[in-house]
């Protein structure tokens, strides 16, 4: 089965075409090398998948190429205790440390470039 199509089916992205282009861009590793869309997965793989903030370790346990419900898709693999705790740690720092950058959205207004200015001048 293919990877790109396993990823899809597992839920780990929404479409399959996004599934392709995490592979393509190095965000999922097969037993620790890149690899390309079609490369064939099989029970017992280890993936390392990269999304967004979180890297997931997982084992394959099974495969499937329908995509299913959350709880059927969560049967297809089986993730590590490192990386879970890993990913939950994350989850609680994020939510105690807030990201200045992610309320920046595009070029600052006009108020805010003065305000700006104002504080470099002092």
């Amino acid at each position: 089965m293919r990877i790109d199509k396993w990823l899809w089916a597992a839920r780990f992205h929404k479409t399959r075409s996004l599934a392709q282009l995490a592979v393509e861009g190095g965000k999922v590793r097969l037993n620790g090398e890149r690899v390309k869309p079609a490369k064939e997965l099989k029970p017992g793989d280890q993936l390392s998948i990269h999304i967004g903030a979180y890297d997931w370790q997982i084992r394959v346990v099974q495969l499937s190429d329908k995509r299913g419900s959350a709880a059927v898709a969560h049967k297809l693999y089986e993730e590590t205790p490192e990386s879970l705790a890993r990913r939950t740690e994350q989850a609680v720092l994020r939510k105690f440390v807030s990201d200045p950058s992610a309320q920046r959205h595009g070029r600052p207004t006009k108020r805010e470039r003065r305000q700006l200015e104002r504080w470099r001048d002092i």
